[in-house]
């Protein structure tokens, strides 16, 4: 007995010596402990043919050599494993002396960046936020707006049509209506959101960014707009710049007004950007008409209101100098890191 016991333990000894990992060492362990098929498992299972006085000594040696073979089995399980930990070590070790890759600094998008800045210019002046829907019943993007029936801009030509009740809205001007419905002046309200027109070439999109804004109040007149655009113009192209209104005609405003700024690239000397004249259209804009404050149940004989609509492209595209609107939606890195330079 004492002979096959010596004969496992130094088999165990001799096999250890050619163990390389942790996962060897774990096979080996199983090969000899394993209560089911290990080596000393099954001198465990010899017991009932020894006789019964050499029982307690056989159960004492199996037990003593079971418990030398998991000492010895573990020290050398602990050392592999170290050695395997200080290989992965070695392995991912970073050279902290080495320079470190460059990581291109990220930016917003240009629309994004002229969308928040205007944003902030007109909450400083008490403006709120409203969002209306992008899919508008005709009534709210023409009807209430006092568009007539033979209106070009209903045309299938110029606006897509989901059916003959809905539609994606034109314009952001269908928020005001929404607004007013719900809410008495003072109304001072700023209304983003993309607008969709069935037009396409270097200074228009299908799909365009809008800002429409809407003051209505007790004597309120186009001296007011004026101001107020005076100092949007002002804080997003610089001090100096002025505006001009000239004529124009809008279903929704009456009198209606396009609106110059002088060129802040010239300062209104004339050059390239404003075509020699010393003045860039920006904007439309003009006195709410009555009907519009009717159609929304506001008293025209207390109240007045003027409205205006930012093109937030547009205004990109003159702030960045951009001569190709589809520039801002194509998203080539090249062009926006010369954007965000700027």
């Amino acid at each position: 007995m004492n002979a096959n016991l010596e004969q496992i333990k130094q088999e165990i000894i001799a096999g250890a010596e050619v163990l390389n990992s942790s996962k060897e060492v774990y096979e080996f362990k199983k090969k000899f402990l394993d209560g089911k098929t290990g080596k000393i498992g099954l001198l465990m299972k010899e017991m009932k043919n020894i006789p019964n006085e050499e029982k307690a000594a056989y159960g004492k040696g199996v037990n003593e050599l079971k418990e030398w073979a998991l000492t010895f089995l573990g020290e050398i399980d602990e050392k592999m494993k170290a050695k395997e930990l200080q290989s992965r070590y070695e392995a991912e070790k970073i050279d902290i002396s080495l320079p470190a890759e460059e990581m291109a600094e990220g930016n917003l998008h240009p629309i994004t960046l002229v969308k928040n800045e205007i944003i902030d210019i007109f909450a400083g002046m008490g403006f709120e936020i409203f969002e209306g829907p992008e899919i508008e019943t005709d009534y709210y993007n023409f009807t209430a707006l006092n568009t007539p029936q033979d209106h070009p801009a209903r045309d299938m030509q110029d606006t897509f049509y989901l059916s003959p009740e809905f539609l994606l809205r034109t314009q952001t001007s269908a928020g005001q209506i929404h607004v007013m419905e719900k809410k008495q002046p003072p109304i001072k309200i700023l209304s983003p959101g993309k607008v969709f027109r069935s037009d396409d070439d270097a200074t228009h999109s299908p799909m365009f960014t809008q800002m429409e804004g809407l003051v209505v109040d007790k004597g309120i007149t186009l001296c007011d707009l004026q101001g107020m655009l005076d100092e949007f113009v002002k804080k997003i192209y610089g001090e100096g710049t002025k505006t001009r209104l000239r004529p124009s005609y809008f279903p929704f405003t009456e009198p209606s007004v396009e609106v110059d700024c002088s060129c802040f690239e010239c300062g209104g000397t004339g050059c390239k950007l404003c075509k020699g004249t010393g003045w860039i259209e920006i904007l439309g804009a003009g006195v709410v008409n009555n009907k519009v404050l009717q159609n929304c149940g506001i008293d025209t004989d207390v109240y007045s209101g003027f409205a205006f609509g930012i093109g937030i492209e547009r205004t990109a595209m003159l702030k960045y100098g951009i001569n190709n609107i589809k520039l801002l939606f194509e998203s080539d890195i090249k062009v926006l890191n010369q954007l965000n330079d700027k």
